[in-house]
């Protein structure tokens, strides 16, 4: 008998749990940085699928969109004055920082969005770098990672972006995601959860590919691949680019 109400407990709990599903596409799947790349838009589009009608005293959907670039390596420094000098004085190992990332929402986070599942899903400028703590035991592992955040900010490859998310009829959404021109080459992430009575109950991901292209990919590859060659030729530019100068100078003093 309990075996059978706990299975037909699971079969009603089953389509409760699957209700909501999201659907995403995006304007493009492929950003190339050539040399004249100043920067670019990205569309996400999205759609709410429902296996059953939506109660009429359900709470209202809400959305957020975490853009995400590749993690990288870095170390902050801290410097202090000493002797009337700034000197490093601290440094710290961030393992995985993302490169790039930025949250879109339909509303203020903190009030669409428990804590728990903020730091979960890291979705929001607080949680966008997860420091290891046994890296650097000694160390306020914190506080350098909030430096960074803040650093990535000012150069607008950080951002949070409450309210841009567009809702309609709580099926339809879109938003716009702006790429700054300082971006890393590698694989982005758009990360599209939704939201309801401040719990997420659906999610989804799609990825972007970030590529050099033309004369920047050459140069990308020329400097990875044939470091000496490379050298040589930005020698030797800089050394015309030199002569020419002192022409042109020579020329106008006549």
């Amino acid at each position: 008998m309990i075996r059978k109400l706990s299975l037909a407990l699971a079969l009603v709990a089953a389509p409760l749990a699957a209700e909501e599903t999201v659907v995403v596409d995006l304007s493009q799947n492929r950003v190339a940085i050539t040399a004249n790349y100043s920067g670019s838009e990205i569309f996400v589009f999205g759609a709410v699928k429902r296996d059953t009608p939506l109660a009429e005293d359900i709470a209202p959907l809400d959305v957020a969109i975490v853009v995400e670039g590749p993690l990288e390596h870095t170390t902050v420094r801290k410097k202090d004055k000493a002797l009337g000098i700034w000197i490093n004085t601290e440094s710290v190992e961030i393992d995985a920082a993302p490169s790039f990332f930025t949250v879109a929402t339909t509303g203020p986070l903190d009030e669409i969005l428990n804590v728990e599942d903020q730091h979960k899903y890291a979705i929001g400028l607080d949680h966008a770098i997860r420091p290891q703590e046994h890296d650097e035991p000694n160390a306020d592992v914190a506080s350098f990672a909030e430096a960074i955040t803040r650093i990535r900010v000012d150069e607008g490859l950080y951002s949070e972006r409450e309210g841009i998310i567009s809702l309609t009829s709580e099926t339809l959404f879109n938003a716009s995601i702006q790429l700054p021109a300082n971006l890393v080459e590698g694989d982005y992430t758009a990360r599209i959860y939704l939201i309801r009575d401040r719990n997420i109950v659906s999610d989804s991901s799609v990825a972007i590919a970030v590529r050099k292209e033309g004369l920047e990919r050459w140069l990308y590859n020329l400097a990875h691949e044939q470091a000496l060659i490379y050298g040589l030729l930005s020698l030797l530019v800089a050394l015309v680019a030199g002569y020419g100068a002192s022409e042109i100078f020579r020329l106008l003093k006549r």
